[in-house]
């Protein structure tokens, strides 16, 4: 009589975030988060297609006059950040975890934007130091040798998460690689051709000049 295929538990994972630093030599600004993932017991899991939302925990961390001011169009005067301080979407990330016995370390990369119009940009921006409290949350799919060795496949929930303290020196460290000493603003169309005549209507030299003299400050 055959022996019965003994039975594989459902791989529960956990994910823990070791650090981050900015990617070098990339085309884009992009912070490299390292991500651990561990399986209970030692399992053996095939491959991973892990999905990333990174969200910025806007309530886990203390706010200096300066910051409350550049915060001021995002979540209104500090008297009602009781109600309206709340989480930002930073992104969503998707990679593939190679194969793997226990535990693993894979490289997140998260691409940044200097795009004003993007919340989590502006406030980011607005954060002279300290740090970033972040929760990164976890979806997918988890491939693993099911018994008889039979590839078995399982979701991951959104339920799985991890928390981790972004220094803010890293992302102004990898925007300033790729815009030093610069920020981008985007206009529309119309916007930007009535601000082109006028650049041309004063002979100003420059961008930068133009918006200072319409700001009072030449």
């Amino acid at each position: 009589m055959a022996a019965s295929p003994v039975s594989v538990a459902v791989p529960a994972l956990a994910f823990s975030v070791l650090g981050a630093a900015p990617v070098e030599r990339a085309a884009a600004p992009t912070i490299a988060f390292s991500l651990r993932v561990d399986a209970p017991g030692g399992q053996a899991i095939r491959s991973v297609l892990l999905d990333v939302q990174l969200q910025i925990a806007a309530r886990r961390r203390r706010y200096d006059a300066d910051a409350e001011e550049r915060l001021l169009d995002l979540f209104g005067p500090v008297k009602d950040w009781g109600q309206t301080l709340r989480n930002l979407l930073w992104t969503r990330a998707t990679i593939v975890v190679p194969q793997f016995s226990g535990s693993t370390v894979v490289e997140l990369p998260v691409p940044c934007t200097y795009d004003m119009d993007v919340l989590a940009t502006r406030y980011l921006d607005a954060l002279a130091g300290g740090e970033v409290p972040l929760e990164l949350l976890f979806s997918g799919t988890v491939f693993y040798a099911g018994a008889g060795e039979q590839l078995q496949a399982v979701r991951i929930s959104w339920e799985e998460d991890a928390e981790y303290r972004l220094p803010v020196s890293v992302w102004r460290e990898t925007m300033e690689r790729h815009f030093p000493g610069a920020a981008w603003l985007r206009l529309g169309k119309d916007s930007f051709d009535r601000l082109a005549a006028y650049k041309a209507r004063r002979a100003l030299p420059s961008w930068e000049a133009t918006v200072d003299e319409l700001l009072g400050e030449r």
